[in-house]
């Protein structure tokens, strides 16, 4: 074969040269085989005179599917034939395009099957070799660089679910990543890939009766190890392994350090092995001593100790230097580099009896037979005060030779004195700044020597020929690179390793194993193609070698992987033991692939429509199938089998598409079209009567929905349905209605309901209904009589009238409030001071009727009324043809109510005033009955008080006096919550946004994205009455129809329940006066709540607003009490507490109203505070303030007015501060500051006081501090409080945290920002100290603060997250009271 250099100079086939200078194209293959596959991408690169049945080999290879099992086909026009999966034609003739132009193709099912999975049956690369000329070369992937976490920082392009069934093409197995575990990846593939460690933990034999498989951790890593080398899967998972070491879900979501997750699972390894030949294996594979010496320059006395260490910290940086070091070997070179100890720092010799200059440093006595370096590329900067990662360029060989790093001098010496007695110290580290143990020092001359016991030989050799063997011998082989891509907050690890069978590179980057270059391993030195400067690791790559691991090359050490032949005879039944659980789980994976899930539908005879999902393998027959959907329905014993079919069913639509006649035996796989992830239908169960036959079903036709419209009563029949196809015309579509109904086509008016509300008569004979707007499922609604209603326009009809309204009407449930005799008499005092009667009430007990019957008798004499107005509205209907009038004509036969109807204006005044004449005649009886009550009587049961109470604790009102208010707080109590037992309430369309009030309960609804609207919002533009006091309901007509509840549920007995059919386009305020007939009192004195899911109720005050978004069977429930009035706003009163633990205390909930002056609103509030909180306060000692939240604000003067001068919102909340003496606010020039004193002496702060200020001028601040605490102007300081009132702080935080003395002359600049009244300011004598706390008085003092600020809600201090310690358990789990570690 002809050979060519390539760019890197090493020589190439002449055919693969000519092959890279051709245009190439690029594929994108979209898999929409699955659902866990539709996400993926594969990516192909291939030379443009690639023919087709290649591109079908490469897809089929790189996806892991049999060749010929799928198809290909362009993915921007997927109508197009397949591609050709047996053409020798080339892309480039194939119409695709070449030159780095993305081709994009899916790859879809073959015939209705899904692809089949490729078999994998090679053997391991450990156990069998790898031929590297069956292997492509493949470089990378190496990780991104900037990646900012573990979980998602790599993902192989060419990675789907599919391919992780089957093992890499380099033959090696890869690990699941759970998070970011991808630290605990890299190690375990490195430990898997070293011979040594791999065949000591197969001799370890797991005896299960001694250990519970699960917490064994040698045992998990054995049967990892076993998968790793055994398993035809691309990857496997690592729970097992974690949860032996004690980890539950959440450990995956921490990261950790991998030579921290080293020296914790070698300790664990330890511990486990104890008693066991593997009990000195980490020792013996890990472990080097080294000597940390101090040696006196004047006598030669030297102190020394012995350390041992299983990994070598080596430093990038120096501390202070502006360079890093360029090399491992520069790097070892300064770890052994001795310090001089001389000036200050000179060392006390014990022979010389002085202190003396001295050599302080560390010699390697003997190197481990793996050498792990760690290179401390994670360090701390002083001027940011924050971990920061060094990415500076160091350099490590392949091979490393170590012996001018070794003292053998003292090896030599150690040798001789073998019996010498020596105290030794082991630590992970031994670098001098990391700090060994100097306490266990051994003082002796420079000629005594000692024993060092090396414990590292793997071999019978004697300890003299270790110590005599040549410095050659000490030549390390690097074989694992652990490389961290990303920051000091966080990254991602991923191992690249050499197998020692063929001294190939792979990169082993969680479920991705590839093969790599030693140009990939050149790339993890890190750096940047400039200079070692300071500032050079900022801009250099984030991607570098942070863990290196050689092995020391010697021949007769060096051992060889296991092959499978070899293995002990535990790990063969082992092996046996996951092969068989491998199989099981493949068996089962190839059921889930030919199993069909299908949604299933059945009109259950007893249960109505249930819903299921029908799994069912797509060779079983169609008969098969439905025996399975009639045992999964629970049909047996109500229909026998023969009365079941399976039907194509689209449930959206309530759309049959076709049924199955004759294909009772054909497989599930060809009628659903194969096995699919979802499908675009659903299946039906379909059941009928002995007697009846199945009607077939074809493909094309629609369903119709037929209902049957009768105009003399007014009704309107439930459907049948009726199949018709879509080129039909209308004609024939009305034969076919009358053939079902019975009714003449000749006389038949079909209308279409094409979408809600949205009604077109079919009039046109020869259309089909195709070109009418048929679709899958339709309803029609068909009328057939002699009378001339069809002879009129269709929106004149009585038809469309009658159409119109039933799809406008909805069924409420309306729960009126009891009816007792105090509340009626409030009631009726309510109206009495409002104006609405001036009959004095009086009466005695004998002659008392029954509030029940009274309110019977009313109603029967508004039920005689409304008669009255429906024989008014028929002889208006005479004279006005043609007219637009209401549908509600119709009287329910069986009703005890009746609802009032207003056809006309002149109609609607007389009902008015029948109306109000009535109410007063009812309000004068329930006056005589409820003569001797007290108007303050209350119920003292309040049922409703934790309910809802956002509006309706305290009802009242400027207009109201205080008996008045008793009133209406009585109405409020008496309220009883119905519906208690009731399950949550499906609501049809949601939340109305403008159909319930706002609450302190409404935060809990934050998350809905509704938007609560408020009675302040619709005061001040909406009212039941306009200028003229008339009703703006009376202004149109809607349906409305009210009758009594057949609830004979005992929770109703508290209430009694109204059934309401009304048009859902009536607004609120119509709707409320036509409820007052059965409420019993004017729509002014009652309010309408929503009850939404478990049972809150939200009040309705929108008047405008229509039932819109109601929905049949939605709840109110009415509750007595004076609605607002157009221009008033519910108001919440806090009272401020400034030196209490709460600050924030809720009083009443009040009214305010547009152009009330604050001192009215006083006048009007301090009655309420007296009578229901016990608060007799002087209006002059009372203020009224801005609240935000939990913060004081703006003082409100009395001469300010609502709306004019002060904004006025929705779900409004003040403050009220009951003052020490006469208000001293008169002007808004004026500020009010609450000022707090900081005593460091005695570490406490004292009450607040509130400062008035003139001006916004400090100097003006500092006076008045001083004036109040007789601190000198010169020694005063302030600072600003931080956060909410009352701006908490630690007194451990205080005096240095604030930014105390700002440098400013006003106080509405930058930092303060004060402009506002009720600023939080902290003021301090400068020449005070703080008071000076040891050590248990602080952690008191701090234990004080913590639980003190926790309880107020505010922080104690800021503190970045802590970083979780790594821990292995090895009972299996963490304690469940955690302890130190």
């Amino acid at each position: 074969m002809e050979m060519v250099p390539s760019e890197e100079n090493q020589f190439v086939p002449k055919e693969i040269q000519n092959a890279a200078e051709e245009p190439r194209v690029l594929c994108i293959i979209q898999d929409i085989t699955s659902a866990k596959t539709v996400n993926e991408r594969l990516t192909l690169n291939l030379p443009a005179s690639t023919t087709l049945s290649k591109l079908y080999e490469d897809v089929a290879h790189k996806a892991g599917y049999v060749n010929g099992t799928f198809e290909l086909a362009w993915g921007n026009t997927p109508d197009m034939a397949p591609l050709d999966h047996s053409s020798e034609m080339s892309l480039s003739d194939s119409a695709f395009e070449p030159g780095g132009k993305r081709n994009f193709l899916q790859l879809t099912d073959k015939d209705g099957e899904q692809p089949h999975i490729a078999s994998d049956e090679s053997g391991t690369a450990d156990s069998s070799g790898l031929d590297d000329s069956s292997q492509e070369r493949f470089i990378g992937p190496l990780p991104r660089d900037s990646t900012a976490g573990c979980s998602g920082d790599y993902s192989s392009p060419s990675y789907s679910y599919s391919s992780i069934l089957n093992k890499s093409e380099t033959g090696y197995v890869g690990l699941v990543n759970q998070a970011m575990t991808c630290y605990l990846n890299s190690l375990l593939q490195t430990l898997f890939m070293t011979p040594e460690f791999r065949n000591a933990l197969y001799n370890w034999a797991f005896e299960e009766s001694e250990e519970d498989p699960v917490t064994s951790i040698p045992y998990q890593l054995q049967r990892l190890f076993v998968l790793l080398q055994t398993s035809k899967k691309r990857a496997i998972e690592t729970t097992d392994v974690t949860r032996s070491f004690g980890w539950d879900s959440s450990e995956a979501w921490q990261q950790h350090d991998v030579q921290e997750l080293c020296r914790v699972m070698f300790d664990a390894l330890e511990q486990k092995w104890k008693q066991t030949e593997q009990a000195d294996l980490i020792n013996q594979l890990y472990q080097g001593k080294l000597k940390d010496y101090v040696r006196c320059l004047e006598c030669g006395y030297e102190s020394w100790r012995i350390d041992t260490y299983l990994d070598i910290p080596l430093v990038i940086r120096p501390f202070g230097a502006s360079q890093a070091y360029g090399s491992v070997e520069e790097a070892l070179q300064a770890f052994i580099q001795p310090e001089t100890l001389d000036g200050a720092n000179q060392y006390f010799c014990e022979r010389c009896k002085k202190k003396c200059d001295a050599r302080k440093g560390l010699r390697f006595l003997h190197f481990p037979y793996l050498l792990t370096l760690q290179l401390k590329r994670f360090d701390f900067d002083y001027t940011t005060m924050h971990r920061i990662k060094l990415n500076d360029r160091m350099t490590f060989p392949e091979e490393l030779d170590m012996s001018p790093f070794i003292d053998v001098e003292d090896e030599v010496r150690a040798e001789k004195q073998k019996k010498s007695p020596q105290t030794e110290s082991c630590t992970d580290s031994g670098a001098e700044n990391e700090g060994s143990c100097h306490s266990d020092q051994m003082s002796n001359d420079f000629s005594t020597d000692d024993c060092v016991d090396e414990g590292i030989c793997l071999d019978s050799t004697g300890s003299t020929e270790r110590v005599l063997k040549p410095k050659s011998m000490l030549t390390f082989e690097l074989f694992s690179v652990m490389v961290h891509s990303g920051s000091a907050a966080g990254g991602h690890y991923y191992a690249c390793i050499k197998s020692f069978s063929d001294g190939q590179w792979y990169s082993f980057n969680d479920q991705h194993v590839s093969k790599i270059t030693h140009d990939d391993i050149r790339k993890t030195y890190g750096g940047s193609s400039g200079s070692r400067g300071y500032y050079s690791s900022a801009f250099a790559s984030s991607t570098n070698a942070y863990m290196l691991i050689y092995r020391l090359k010697d021949s007769s050490r060096n051992a060889k992987y296991l092959n499978v032949d070899d293995f002990p005879e535990h790990i063969k039944s082992l092996v046996q033991k996951e092969k068989e659980s491998e199989e099981q789980e493949k068996r089962q994976r190839e059921i889930e692939r030919n199993t069909c899930k299908i949604k299933l539908f059945c009109m259950h005879p007893v249960k109505m429509m249930m819903e299921s999902k029908l799994e069912v393998h797509k060779d079983k027959t169609l008969r098969e199938a439905t025996e399975m959907a009639y045992k999964l329905m629970d049909l047996e014993g109500l229909v026998s089998l023969d009365c079941c079919r399976l039907v194509k069913y689209d449930e959206f639509h309530e759309y049959l598409e076709r049924s199955y006649e004759g294909e009772e035996d054909t497989p599930m796989g060809l009628l659903l079209g194969g096995v699919k992830s979802s499908y675009m239908f659903d299946l039906l169960l379909e059941t009928r009567r002995p007697e009846q036959v199945f009607q077939p079903y074809k493909p094309g036709e629609v369903m119709v929905k037929v209902h049957v419209v009768d105009l003399k009563s007014e009704s309107i029949a439930s459907p049948i349905s009726v199949r018709a196809y879509l080129n039909q015309t209308i004609t024939e579509f009305k034969q076919l209605i009358a053939q079902t109904t019975g009714l003449s086509a000749e006389t038949m008016r079909v209308v279409l309901e094409r979408c809600y509300n949205d009604l077109r008569l079919l009039y046109v004979p020869n259309k089909t209904l195709k070109a009418e707007g048929f679709f899958r499922s339709n309803k029609v609604f068909v009328e057939s009589s002699e009378s001339t209603d069809h002879q009129v326009a269709f929106t004149d009809s009585l038809l469309w009238k009658l159409l119109d309204r039933h799809g406008n009407t909805i069924r409420l449930l309306v729960f009126l409030p009891e009816q007792s005799l105090s509340t009626l008499a409030n009631r009726t005092l309510c109206q009495k001071v409002g104006g609405d009667s001036e009959v004095s009430f009086d009466g005695t007990k004998g002659n008392r009727k029954s509030v029940e019957a009274i309110l019977e008798e009313s109603t029967e004499k508004l039920k005689n009324l409304s008669l009255q107005q429906q024989q008014q509205q028929q002889q208006q209907q005479q004279q006005q043809q043609g007219s637009s009038t209401s549908d509600s004509q119709k009287s329910s036969d069986a009703s005890d109510f009746e609802h009032i109807e207003s056809p006309t204006q002149e109609a609607d005044s007389n009902s008015s005033l029948c109306v109000a004449a009535d109410n007063r005649e009812l309000e004068n009886r329930i006056r005589a009955v409820a003569g001797g009550s007290s108007g303050a009587s209350s119920d003292p049961e309040n049922h409703f008080a934790c309910e809802e109470r956002s509006d309706s604790e305290v009802n009242n009102d400027r207009s109201t006096s205080s008996v008045d208010s008793d009133i209406l707080s009585s109405s409020h109590s008496s309220d009883t919550l119905c519906n208690a037992d009731s399950g949550p309430i499906a609501l049809a369309n949601g939340l109305d946004s403008h159909s319930i009030t706002s609450s302190r309960r409404s935060k809990a609804h934050e998350g809905k994205k509704e938007t609560w609207d408020t009675a302040e919002e619709d005061s001040g533009t909406d009212s039941e009455y306009d200028d003229n006091g008339k009703s703006k309901a009376e202004a149109q007509y809607l349906y409305f129809t009210a009758e009594p509840s057949s609830q004979d549920d005992s929770s109703w007995n508290a209430q009694k329940c109204l059934v309401v059919h009304v048009d859902k386009r009536i607004t609120l305020a119509a709707f409320k006066q036509k409820l007052e007939p059965y409420v019993g009192v004017a729509s002014t004195q009652f309010k309408v709540f929503r009850v939404y899911a478990n049972n809150q109720e939200f009040e309705s005050v929108r008047l405008n607003e229509t039932l819109s978004s109601f929905s049949d069977d939605n709840k109110i429930t009415i509750r007595l009490g004076r609605a607002l009035k157009k221009g008033e706003y519910r108001v919440k009163v806090y009272q401020l507490l400034v030196n209490e633990p709460e600050p924030c205390k809720f009083l009443v909930d009040t009214v305010f109203a547009k152009g009330m002056t604050v001192r009215q609103s006083k006048e009007e509030l301090l009655p309420q505070l007296k009578e229901h909180c016990k608060l007799d306060l002087s209006i002059d000692r009372v203020r009224l303030r801005k609240k935000t939240w939990k913060n004081p604000g703006t003082v409100f003067l009395d001469y300010h007015v609502y709306e004019e001068d002060i904004s006025i919102s929705s779900n409004w909340e003040v403050f009220l501060e009951v003052l020490n003496e006469p208000e001293k606010m008169k002007s808004m020039s004026q500020l009010a500051v609450l000022t707090r004193r900081w005593s460091p002496p005695t570490m406490k702060l004292g009450p607040f006081q509130e400062v008035i200020l003139e001006s916004s001028s400090v100097e003006e601040l500092k006076e008045k501090l001083s004036e109040i605490s007789d601190i000198p102007l010169e020694h005063l300081e302030f600072a600003k409080g931080r956060g909410t009132f009352p701006c908490d702080i630690s007194v451990l935080e205080i005096h240095q945290d604030l930014d105390w003395n700002p440098k400013v002359s006003t106080l509405n600049v930058w930092p303060l920002y004060i402009c506002d009244d009720g600023a939080v300011v902290f003021y301090r004598d400068s020449t005070e100290e703080p008071m000076e706390l040891s050590e248990d008085e602080r952690n008191e003092l701090m234990k004080k603060e913590s639980s003190r600020l926790l309880k107020t809600g505010h922080r104690v201090s800021y503190s970045p997250r802590k970083e979780k310690a790594l821990k292995i358990y090895l009972d299996g789990g963490p304690a469940k009271e955690s302890g130190q570690d």
